[in-house]
């Protein structure tokens, strides 16, 4: 049977992952996005994961996984806070550093894992969510940010059924 033919028949292992932080209000996003596609997608054979980590501490979380697709928290400051987007790794490239100057872009990081030969997807998408607080203790988005979250979700489920 051809190569491309078996890939056709195998399950693709898929991970969603919500990244940020539940007690810094619009940090949470991704967290809060992941909770309700459990509710969702329970009994699909989708992984759904959160945590509050970036740089070298994600490749563990997307090693084994065929597809991933990674919903966080975005400020840049070009869009409004609510607006959902897609992006891929490679939009990460300009960033110099994750959580501290001694940790690694997310670009890096796939880059130093794959040639560290750990089997890592072959297709990441990232589901933004532009925000507005980031720095206040709550454990409630923004308004907007809470409007969006819908969409959100709406937008991972279209990219599972892909």
């Amino acid at each position: 049977m051809p190569e491309k033919t078996l890939k056709k028949n195998m399950v693709m292992k898929t991970l969603v992952l919500g990244l940020g932080n539940p007690i810094l209000s619009d940090d949470g996003v991704g967290f809060y996005v992941a909770e309700e596609l459990k509710n969702r997608l329970d009994g699909l054979d989708v992984s759904i994961e959160q945590a509050s980590t970036g740089g070298l501490s994600i490749l563990d979380l997307l090693a084994g996984y065929d597809k991933a697709i990674i919903i966080d928290a975005v400020k840049t400051g070009r869009a409004k806070a609510g607006q959902v987007g897609r992006l891929k790794p490679e939009a990460f490239s300009a960033t110099l550093h994750a959580s501290s100057p001694h940790d690694l872009n997310f670009v890096t990081a796939l880059e130093l894992g794959r040639k560290l030969g750990m089997a890592l997807p072959e297709e990441i998408d990232i589901v933004t969510v532009e925000v507005e607080d980031v720095t206040t203790f709550s454990e409630k988005c923004t308004p907007k940010v809470e409007k969006a979250k819908h969409i959100a979700v709406n937008t991972v489920m279209q990219e599972l059924d892909r």
